[in-house]
Formats: structure tokens, C-alpha cells, sequence
């Protein structure tokens, strides 16, 4: 991960060249709200969470919390207050509508602006990533900041030979990427692949330049290879095969995270027919008609339908989901990510439905809201978000209701909060 020494000098280049000023200076107290903090701490009941300058000041029960003087407050009470939630695998600034190939700086703060209004504060984008999204993700580390956080992986390292890999790799190192993106999967057949003896190569380059590795799989055996090979994050479900006790002490032995991306393959074959979330109001408050339309069409329907690769994909969803519980249960670190951002993967509502998809695979309502707070933030490496804790980034969620009673009230938003600065909606 890159140091705060760095951190501290894309804050000042971001401050010289935009002339950014912080808009959240003083103190703002959050009062009355049952609290989650993103960590294994119970729910904490008529809460207290003040935020200066843009990062978590003070936080506990009402009778120890210290209000300053001078603090801005907004009574929450009766409500529910939990950490922004991190997408630990997305995709931002590619696509406009059901086509990619348009980004652009414009299209990258759009789409972070969406997720943010959906309460996701925080997106790794995992490949795909232009000079326009590290600019964009230098010029966050500040408190005036309203849209959801970026870090980003540059491009997909792929090749047959190792010399193209180490240009690639050395290519989106020089630039800053946080993280290195790799695929030892053929999606099905269709798309080369990682010979074993060059991805051991290109974690050990990754090692040399001080980058975490996550690796788009889909088999159990390609999975175990790259855990044996040292990969930090397993960024797809394991879909052909149950897990193993084996890999399950790879993933421990490793403290590698996997990121189940389940509503990626949702979107594989959910259009086939009309999809119930068409008619969702949490949905359609963001979705774009003409998209619906396009994905409604007879002749659309009928392309998933006849695609073998949808239907296997369909067919493979349920080990997903037991994959899930078993590595959950086994204590391995489970992270919520979906890979939307390419067309028909909604951002900002695939991950609502990724959280309802790990507790029917078996998980808490708590320990899903965990996967997608701190978690998620430890996965990609990020120890200033993803925690309500004092220093942090107050990135946080107002709700109508509590989550870890029902997964399903993390829709219930009344606003969101980036660096203690209320995101437009």
C-alpha cells in the first residue's frame, strides 16, 4: 500500500492544482442513533459520533461523549448509523449506458458519485483504469470530499511470455496503482490464460514492487494455484467444485480475502427474463430507462437464453453460494465486492443485493455488514475507512432502520456521509 508520506503529497499536489479547500472545518455531533462501528463491537445504543474536520473525533454511549462547544448537531435519533460500505472489487469510468469504451473524468466522478448516493464510500476498481481515475483518486485526501473514494488497480496484466507481463506490471506500478490485477481463468473457454510458471513470476515482480495481487478466478484448482503462489486476494467465487478442506487452509494459512462477486454472475443470466429488481423503487430511484429498455428487448432475452455461458454460470451459482458459508464459517476472510461497473452490473444496487446474497449463503446480517465495512477495508489495505473509529475518515450511513436485525435496511437510507460532508442526492 502506499505510504502516508505519499498520501500527503497527492493531497498537497491535489490542493495546488485545484485550488481545494476543506468544506468540512469544525465539529459536527451525530446524536441519538443506534450505532455499528464496522468492527466485532456490539451495536451501541443511543450513540453518540462526532466528526472533525472530516475525520471521527469522538464516538460511544451519549452519557461518555464529550460534544464540543462550538459543534454543529443533527439529531438522528431513532435511527441507524453504520460505516460507509466498501466495494472491494468494481470497475469505474468504462462504461455509459450498455457500452464501454467511454471513459473519461467526467463519466469516473458520475459513476462514484452514484455509488455514493447508494451508501458505497468506497470502491477498488480492480482493472480497466485510465490516467483520468489516478487523477481523480490523487484528489481525494482531503475534507471537503462528497463522492466515494477510488483506488485502483490500472490495467489488467495479462500476456503469453514473461517480458510483456513485467511491461505491463512495471507499466501500472510507475504509475501508482494500489493493487495488481490478474486473471488464471478462461471465462469458460473463451479468453487465454496464466501459464502456472509466469504467474509465479509475476507475483514475485509484484512482491519486488511492493503491490498486493488479486487474481480473477473461476476454478477450484487455478484457485489453490495462485493462493500457492502467494495471491493476497482471490477476487471471484470459487464456481465448478465445493472447496476443500485443503484450500480452506491455504486461504487461513495465506490470511488471503475472497470476494464472492455473486451478483456478477447474476448478471450473466438474470435478463433473460425480467429481472424482479425492474421493478424495485430503490432500483429505478437510479437506473436509466433507455438501459432497461435495451436489456428488455425480445431479441436481448433470447441472446442470454441461447448463451452457454450464461447458463453455466447459472448453473454454477448455488457452489457459490455454499462456497461462501463454508469459508465464512471456517473463519476465512470473506469481503463484499461485485464487479459492476461493466454494462448491465448496476452500480450502487448490485452491492445491496451482494450483501442479501451472503446472508442466504449463510452469513449474519452483522457479519455481512462486516464484509462490507471493515472487512472490505482491511482487504484492500485501506486502515483509514471502513471503521467508525476515532482518525478516520467519516465515511458513514444514516438508516431508517437497524441492518444487523435485517440485512435488508441497509436500503433504508436517509443520507450518506464522506470525510463528515453530506452527499448529495
Amino acid at each position: 500500500m502506499r505510504s502516508h508520506r505519499v498520501q500527503i503529497l497527492f493531497l498537497l499536489i491535489s490542493i495546488f492544482f485545484s485550488g481545494v479547500v476543506s468544506a468540512n472545518e469544525g465539529s459536527i455531533a451525530f446524536t441519538g442513533a443506534m450505532i455499528i462501528d464496522g468492527t466485532d463491537a456490539a451495536p451501541l445504543a443511543d450513540g453518540v459520533l462526532v466528526i472533525t474536520d472530516g475525520r471521527v473525533r469522538s464516538i460511544g454511549p451519549a452519557s461518555e461523549v464529550s460534544i464540543p462547544a462550538d459543534a454543529e448537531r443533527v439529531d438522528v435519533g431513532g435511527k441507524a448509523i453504520m460505516p460507509g460500505m466498501v466495494n472491494a472489487h468494481g470497475h469505474v469510468g468504462d462504461t455509459l449506458g450498455l457500452e464501454t469504451g467511454h471513459y473519461s473524468r467526467e463519466n469516473v466522478l458520475d459513476q462514484l458519485g452514484l455509488y455514493a448516493r447508494y451508501g458505497i464510500t468506497t470502491v477498488l476498481s480492480l482493472g480497466g483504469d485510465e490516467a483520468p481515475g489516478f487523477q481523480v483518486r490523487n484528489e481525494q485526501y482531503h475534507a471537503g470530499l462528497d463522492r466515494a473514494r477510488l483506488y485502483v488497480a490500472g490495467s489488467v496484466v495479462n500476456g503469453d511470455n514473461l517480458p510483456e507481463i513485467r511491461s505491463q506490471l512495471n507499466a501500472n506500478a510507475d504509475f501508482g496503482a494500489d493493487f495488481i490485477k490478474t486473471r488464471i481463468d478462461s471465462e469458460l473457454g473463451q479468453l487465454p490464460t496464466l501459464a502456472p510458471e509466469v504467474f509465479q513470476s509475476l507475483m514475485d515482480l509484484a512482491a519486488s514492487r511492493r503491490l498486493p495481487v488479486a487474481v480473477h478466478i473461476y476454478y477450484l484448482e487455478d484457485a489453490r494455484m495462485v493462493l500457492e503462489a502467494g495471491a493476497e486476494i482471490i477476487a471471484h467465487s470459487v464456481r465448478d467444485l465445493e472447496v476443500d478442506r485443503d484450500f480452506i487452509e491455504l486461504m487461513i494459512e495465506n490470511d488471503a480475502c475472497y470476494i464472492p462477486t455473486m451478483m456478477r454472475d447474476v448478471s450473466t443470466f438474470v435478463y433473460e427474463s425480467e429481472p424482479e429488481f425492474f421493478s424495485d423503487p430503490f432500483f429505478l430511484a437510479e437506473a436509466d430507462p433507455a438501459v432497461i429498455a435495451g436489456l428488455s428487448t425480445p431479441e436481448y432475452r433470447s441472446s442470454i437464453r441461447n448463451s452457454p455461458a450464461s447458463q453455466q454460470y447459472k448453473t454454477d451459482l448455488p457452489n457459490a453460494l455454499v462456497n461462501v458459508g463454508l469459508l465464512h464459517e471456517a473463519g476465512v476472510r470473506v469481503a463484499m465486492g461485485t464487479d459492476t461497473g461493466p454494462p448491465a452490473r448496476f452500480q450502487g444496487y448490485f452491492e445491496h443485493e451482494e450483501l442479501r446474497m451472503m446472508v442466504d449463503a449463510g452469513m449474519s446480517p452483522a457479519d455481512a455488514i462486516r464484509a462490507a465495512t471493515g472487512v472490505a477495508a482491511e482487504c484492500i489495505g485501506q486502515s483509514e475507512i471502513g471503521t467508525l473509529e476515532p482518525g478516520n475518515w467519516g465515511d458513514f450511513i444514516v438508516l431508517d432502520g437497524n441492518p444487523a436485525e435485517d440485512i435488508a435496511n441497509t436500503r433504508l437510507i436517509d443520507s450518506v456521509w464522506i470525510a463528515g460532508n453530506r452527499v448529495p442526492r
